[in-house]
């Protein structure tokens, strides 16, 4: 078992202890339930009561149906790059060799800071090699002892403050995407993700993979942001309205379907809907949900738990 069906079933533990319904209270409650739903057809109770302060405590949480947009998005991946003109090449003034080394790959650099030292052989007076811009240190092939020619690169800079995302659209896709549109970009290393503007389409096509490449701008606030990496992205082209929709964390699955939860005081029902549209974040209901219902938003897996928990105890 993993660590979120543990997590689901030690919830779903706290639920039934904090529950407010005996059993034969959610026995009858089920069978009204079936009554009104099925007839007479004998099924398993198709809700659960839960007080108020253990839902609380439990993190469930419920919203009103309503209407919405669906995200007509495409997934793509992308690359990380330095943005051109935030990197510098520290090369050395004078030939001579270099008599100090103060700052080495990785290191955060401030403008005007002393990466090096070099005797110059014109004057025989040691000069000093300082950083031109603020940044990482990028690459250094600086050494002590070693002789640096007139314009030899020691140190590169990068001002890694933002990021280039270079997405590949591929295909037909290419005609949809273009400059403007809202961009999602998560990290592949922990899934944070990033709200980002597509900045420009770049003319021609990537040679290797034959792919457009389409530019945005990342913030790299926290440093996790680095060059090199691979990300992927959701572009979105367009943006439809639905008359009802719902989170995607409301939906689940019960007898092979689509389920939410809909909640009437302290009891939550079982409520079959038919799906229409979806993005990654919000479904299209079309059927079997009602404008305004209060629907559980959060933590819904704890209370198909909690049902199937009285289904077997049932049994």
């Amino acid at each position: 078992m993993n660590r979120f069906s543990w997590t689901a079933l030690g919830m779903a533990l706290m639920l039934a202890a904090c529950n407010a319904s005996t059993p034969n209270e959610a026995s009858e409650g089920g069978a009204a339930a079936e009554g009104e739903e099925h007839g007479e057809h004998e099924e398993a109770p198709l809700e659960t009561k839960i007080a108020a302060k253990a839902a609380q405590a439990a993190g469930i949480q419920v919203a009103p149906a309503g209407p919405g947009e669906i995200a007509d998005e495409h997934e793509v991946q992308g690359l990380l790059t330095p943005i051109d003109g935030r990197i510098a090449q520290v090369t050395a003034r004078f030939p001579g060799p270099v008599r100090s080394v103060r700052a080495g790959v990785g290191d955060q650099v401030r403008a005007g800071q002393a990466l090096a030292t070099v005797e110059s052989n014109l004057s025989l007076t040691t000069y000093t090699v300082t950083a031109p811009i603020s940044g990482v240190v990028m690459a250094r092939t600086a050494a002590v002892g070693m002789a640096a020619a007139e314009g030899a690169p020691l140190f590169e800079v990068a001002d890694l403050s933002s990021l280039w995302v270079d997405l590949h659209i591929f295909g037909a896709d290419a005609q949809h995407i273009g400059a403007g549109v809202p961009v999602t970009v998560t990290r592949l290393s922990d899934d944070v993700t990033a709200q980002t503007t597509l900045e420009r389409v770049l003319p021609g096509t990537a040679t290797a993979s034959q792919s457009t490449i389409a530019r945005a701008t990342v913030a790299n606030t926290d440093g996790l942001w680095r060059p090199g990496s691979a990300v992927k992205a959701r572009v979105t082209v367009d943006r439809q309205s639905a008359a009802l929709v719902v989170p995607i964390t409301a939906l689940q699955t019960a007898e092979d379907q689509d389920v939410v939860y809909v909640q009437q005081g302290e009891t939550y029902h079982t409520r079959p809907v038919k799906l229409g549209r979806r993005d990654a974040e919000r479904a299209e209901v079309l059927e079997g949900l009602k404008a305004g219902e209060q629907v559980v938003v959060a933590q819904s897996f704890l209370i198909k738990a909690d049902i199937e928990k009285s289904t077997v105890e049932e049994e």
